[in-house]
């Protein structure tokens, strides 16, 4: 069993790094196998809504020069994922908003997987920079997992963090919880107990372009970008994708 973690934060060893460190160790104690990438510290492009992930069937964004591609492919093989984030005016970091929108839209989310969110603030704003992030799991099947009180540490740094004893506990039982849940869902599967029924998603738009659907092509609500787009293609090799 696998867990991918992601830091959204851009100081590589920051606040946010200390409470993902602290769940990796005892994921790791509980037998469970960890990956973290670095989100943080890059330009990553926000999404441009061109829905070229959709209607190519792509099931990876059109943009290539950042880690969302990356992710993508790695969550094929994890079992869950853990994503923290620093709070910037009372909400996430700006970098992982953007690589959580593309990240969910271009891979259709990740159904089963369990998934947690923490943060790290210096003061305040951390209870709605969670809530922020919690959204994309609540949203896609994806059990949230809890702990011991809300999953977020304080301290302007790495070295204000160790101080957060309360913090840190947090961080722990999360991370027993976490290997708790893939436990459990691992042995459910052994024991022969199927995934819930997929009923299919139903959309309601309570404004209805009653223009629509009296011959215009099926996708034509999306703009078709992908000529534009060199990045697929031509990515930087530091996000190549496993071949």
């Amino acid at each position: 069993m696998k867990v991918l973690l992601i830091n959204g934060s851009p100081h590589r060893s920051g606040a946010t790094f200390r409470a993902l460190k602290e769940i990796i160790i005892e994921l790791q104690k509980e037998g469970i196998e960890t990956e973290l990438i670095q989100v943080g510290m890059h330009s990553v492009r926000g999404c441009k809504g061109c829905g070229s992930c959709r209607t190519h069937e792509l099931g990876k964004c059109i943009y290539g020069d950042d880690p969302v591609n990356v992710a993508i492919g790695r969550m094929e093989s994890a079992d869950a994922l853990i994503v923290g984030s620093p709070v910037h005016y009372g909400g996430a970091a700006g970098d992982i908003t953007s690589f959580m929108d593309r990240l969910f839209y271009a891979s259709g989310g990740f159904p089963y997987k369990p998934g947690a969110a923490i943060v790290s603030c210096r003061r305040g704003g951390a209870t709605s920079a969670l809530e922020q992030l919690n959204k994309y799991f609540m949203m896609n099947n994806m059990p949230l997992v809890p702990s011991a009180y809300w999953n977020m540490v304080h301290g302007n740094n790495a070295e204000e963090v160790e101080q957060d004893a309360e913090g840190l506990m947090v961080m722990r039982t999360l991370a027993r919880n976490m290997a708790w849940m893939l436990k459990s869902i691992e042995a459910g599967k052994k024991a022969g107990l199927a995934l819930p029924p997929n009923e299919g998603h139903i959309r309601t738009n309570f404004v209805r372009d009653l223009a629509a659907g009296q011959g215009d092509d099926k996708d034509s609500k999306y703009k078709n970008f992908a000529p534009y787009f060199t990045s697929y293609n031509k990515v930087n090799k530091e996000y190549q994708e496993d071949e």
